[in-house]
């Protein structure tokens, strides 16, 4: 049971609003009821709330939990499988088969809990998931006490969770039905691919997107291959036949986005779009290196992602911070692109934004959930420090994580999950790691599925 009122108080506290280079220096953050009272000064607090639990961390930072933007979370069971491949390999030979012989709900509870423990441990309070049997990824999260955006997967393909779109859609929109109450759930339609959903489809998810007050969250421009494979069926790239159809609006997250004209992003900034960005994966599959630089000077809101661990092998926001910052300049020349603010602003309150949370997730205000996190600079490594943004994306990594809170429920402290129920669930998932394991490497000498075919 949560304390009736929890006052954390920290050297620094970063609220990434209203400005996301603004620090304060030896203040607390209220929380009462799972949500924010109030920011304010250590002896002010200590004064107004002499009876509340105090939860001092002296060398660190607090500041709003990260949010992973994309990712397939139950993925981490194929983590390692078919690396150093090129892309089209890789998918059609390694993992659209595995997941065509494997993919239930126990793989992907036992992978999402896998999942769940790393990227609680990292900081990670809230994750965007797209992959099949959502809802074993929801009672996961649960497990963790996460926040979890779920994807109502659709796939104009045959897989083990669904047969046809309709099918695909049908369990979604009865999972959304079922947890749509809970506080902590919340969902985005997730079409896969322009290259594997059809215009009907993606039409009719407008619609619903409309109806449910959902995002749309898409791989988009993520390859050369991509946008070839659209020209030759569709005559046009994948974008324009997007608009085309209608999806192009506040709604749309555009993951990947690695392959966008300046034209085509102007139409996205135009259309108040929002991009995934996700550097580690675009590196490790060779697809490319988008030109962050010109999103933010077209304005474009963006978060970050880690993808699955398949394509990237860590679920580590903190890795994604530095690569993302490093990137923008190293590709664009200019050494003020992709500053260390602006990244820590697109993954805490730029993604909360796209996903259409802002209004309780993303930042430390009074009001919003408390979902954060304390970042320990005690240590040697971390001295001196003269910048907070700068050494939170330059310096720190996601062993420095000491606490994380979601929705005021301190679920890590000091290092270690708090909750019987991540625990239990822990226990479970490594009774069957061994037998997963085996199916994998089994299942790797699988014939080429019908999927892998469609690319």
């Amino acid at each position: 049971m949560m304390p009736e009122i929890q006052v954390i108080e920290a050297k620094w506290l970063l609220p990434i609003s209203p400005r996301a280079d603004s620090v304060l220096t030896d203040h607390s953050l209220v929380i009462e009821a799972g949500r924010i009272r109030a920011l304010m000064p250590q002896a002010q607090a200590r004064a107004a709330y002499p009876d509340a639990h105090f939860i001092v961390r002296p060398h660190h930072v607090l500041m709003p939990g990260l949010i992973n933007f994309h990712c397939h979370a139950a993925m981490t069971l194929l983590r390692g499988l078919g690396d150093d491949l090129p892309l089209q390999r890789w998918l059609g030979d390694c993992i659209w088969p595995t997941e065509a012989a494997l993919v239930s709900d126990p793989f992907v509870f036992d992978g999402s809990v896998l999942a769940c423990h790393e990227m609680l441990l990292g900081g990670i309070t809230c994750f965007n998931d797209m992959y099949f049997f959502p809802e074993a990824t929801i009672r996961a999260a649960q497990a963790y006490g996460m926040r979890i955006v779920a994807g109502i997967t659709v796939i104009d393909l045959p897989t083990r969770y669904a047969k046809q779109a309709d099918e695909y859609l049908a369990q979604g929109l009865a999972i959304h039905e079922r947890w749509q109450e809970t506080a902590t759930v919340h969902f985005s339609l997730a079409p896969h691919a322009p290259y594997t959903v059809s215009d009907a489809v993606y039409q009719r998810l407008g619609t619903l997107a409309e109806t449910l007050d959902l995002p749309i969250h898409t791989h988009l421009h993520e390859t050369e291959a991509e946008l070839t494979t659209s020209m030759q069926q569709y005559g046009c790239r994948p974008l324009e036949r997007l608009a085309r159809l209608g999806l192009l609006s506040p709604r749309l997250i555009a993951v990947h986005g690695v392959h966008f004209t300046s034209a085509e992003l102007a139409q996205l900034a135009t259309a108040g779009a929002h991009l995934a960005h996700c550097p580690s994966s675009n590196l490790k599959l060779a697809s490319g290196l988008p030109a962050l630089a010109a999103w933010q000077a077209t304005g474009i809101n963006f978060g970050l992602g880690t993808d699955g661990a398949a394509s990237n092998n860590r679920l580590d926001l903190w890795a994604e911070l530095r690569l993302a910052a490093l990137l923008a300049k190293g590709v664009s020349g200019d050494p003020t692109a992709g500053s260390a603010a602006s990244v820590l602003e697109a993954a805490t309150l730029g993604a909360a934004r796209a996903l259409g949370l802002d209004e309780q997730i993303g930042s430390l205000a009074g009001g919003k959930a408390a979902d954060c996190l304390c970042i320990d600079l005690g240590q040697l490594q971390s001295q001196p420090c003269y910048d907070i943004p700068s050494h939170l994306v330059y310096v720190c990594g996601r062993e420095q994580v000491s606490d994380v809170w979601v929705a005021g429920q301190h679920v890590v402290n000091q290092q270690q999950i708090t909750l019987n129920s991540a625990l239990t669930a822990r226990q479970q998932c490594l009774a069957s790691l061994e037998t997963w394991q085996i199916a994998v490497k089994q299942a790797q000498g699988g014939n080429r599925q019908s999927l892998g075919d469609s690319f």
